[in-house]
């Protein structure tokens, strides 16, 4: 008796050890989130501020980690991409695209729309004095036809080797010697900026894996190679996974020493916060989740808690790109067609960004109360139509929906200097917004994967996991 009691009683003792065991990783990264605002909330209130160079030496460790996965995202997008569709016949991947297509415009829609509700609703910048308002930020004169057409050009890179560290952009040059010219009658000039062309790297790689997918038995020795390189880059990021608690801890405590008076900042752009944050979350958890349920008949939050991990280092980085090698990495955990998993997440990192996409409309229309202009119909649709475009061209990088602010706002004849009205919350807004455009990445891959695991069941899957 006593000893089936000794051995029953340890049962619960080894699931726990288990359970520990396997969820470390996620335990140590939000312990890292959560550590850090603490250190950064307790040294900014140490002390007189912080010099840039001091917040330097606090970001270091962080920065190392935030290099560590952009060295790993060229080549493991490109080979993910390639490898899944390579390995699937065309009208394979036709479907699957579709269906991933599908998603994430009718997500992007609905994300623009409930953002659109919540701030016409809400009224956050009734009341509100804009000169009082503003920051600082570097703008640049741009048209919104401009930005749509580098937007398409960046599709179609005209050197695959320079688009994986430059990005192609139109410049506009006011005139020699001539005020109060409009933007129309510009010098239209064009400049390669530094940054990775994620489009036409998609675009590049989409259209190379159809090719060798159709390729057949001369096309295996190449597959070969891109999925030997996938499975190699998954390896490395297996590795570098678990640097991701000291990373994050450090990251998100410099950000915080860099932030101004937190108190000040919300007395001002408070109900702004508010409304995004509303919106965010409401996406998140309640519209993501009823598509999800009503397209796979399952409920989403089991998955969501999975993914600890994922949303806790999408929150340190702020980049959706960064975080993209361990989302691959939790879903093939979860027992993810890795066909699905490594079109899907790539895409979605690229073009599905709905957290950005809301945040740009209620930005747009926050800004449009504070100046007092009253926007008709039309241009409630146009700022839906311009968020969603703008979503798709901003780069999963930390902050690049700043960036794409101003085509939302030259839509409704605002200035681009506004932009510098939300600064303040901007980064911290930014953490949040990449959450949810990363776990929508995820359900989206999971959702794909269930309407697609009866056509995937009549293809025999070549690609490897790294566990």
């Amino acid at each position: 008796m006593s000893n089936s009691y000794a051995t029953t009683g340890s049962r619960p003792t080894s699931r726990w050890k288990r359970f520990i065991k396997s969820n470390l990783l996620t335990f140590l990264t939000v312990i890292g989130v959560f550590g850090g605002t603490t250190l950064g909330l307790m040294l900014k209130n140490s002390s007189e501020p912080w010099t840039q160079r001091e917040v330097m030496y606090i970001q270091y460790p962080g920065d190392l980690f935030l290099r560590m996965l952009k060295c790993l995202i060229v080549p493991l997008l490109v080979s993910s991409i390639t490898s899944a569709i390579g390995s699937l016949d065309l009208s394979m991947s036709k479907k699957i695209a579709f269906r991933a297509i599908v998603y994430y415009f009718t997500t992007t829609i609905c994300a623009v729309v409930l953002g659109i509700i919540l701030v016409s609703t809400i009224r956050p910048g009734a009341g509100h004095n804009v000169g009082s308002m503003k920051g600082k930020a570097a703008t640049r004169q741009v048209l919104t036809a401009d930005t749509l057409l580098d937007l398409i050009r960046n599709l179609f890179p005209p050197n695959i080797i320079q688009a994986t560290m430059f990005q192609f952009r139109t410049i506009l040059v006011p005139p020699e010697n001539a005020t109060d010219v409009p933007l129309q009658n510009y010098k239209i000039t064009s400049e390669f900026t530094e940054g990775t062309n994620v489009l036409g790297l998609v675009m590049f790689s989409v259209v190379l894996g159809a090719c060798i997918g159709k390729m057949r038995e001369a096309g295996k020795p190449l597959q070969g190679l891109f999925e030997t390189l996938s499975e190699a880059m998954m390896i490395i990021t297996s590795w570098v996974i678990w640097i991701s608690p000291i990373g994050v801890f450090f990251l998100v405590a410099a950000k915080l020493l860099e932030m101004a008076s937190f108190v000040e900042v919300l007395g001002q752009l408070g109900w702004y916060f508010m409304t995004v944050m509303l919106g965010l979350m409401l996406h998140g958890f309640g519209t993501i989740a009823v598509i999800f349920f009503l397209t796979t008949r399952k409920l989403a939050y089991p998955y969501i808690a999975q993914m600890s991990q994922v949303l806790a280092t999408a929150f340190g980085t702020g980049s959706s790109s960064a975080t993209m090698p361990i989302t691959i990495r939790c879903l093939d955990n979860m027992g993810i067609d890795p066909r699905v998993t490594r079109f899907v997440i790539p895409v979605g990192a690229t073009i599905n960004m709905d957290g950005t996409a809301l945040y740009e409309a209620v930005a747009a229309l926050f800004i449009a109360q504070l100046r007092h202009i009253p926007l008709s119909f039309g241009h409630i649709v146009a700022v839906s139509v311009t968020a969603t475009a703008a979503s798709i061209g901003a780069a999963g990088i930390p902050q690049a929906g700043l960036i794409t602010m101003v085509m939302v706002l030259d839509t409704v004849g605002l200035p681009a200097e506004d932009v510098t009205i939300i600064i303040a919350v901007d980064w911290l807004l930014d953490r949040f917004r990449t959450t949810i455009n990363v776990m929508c990445d995820a359900l989206g891959t999971i959702l794909v994967d269930s309407l697609s695991k009866k056509d995937l069941a009549s293809t025999p899957n070549e690609i490897r996991t790294v566990q």
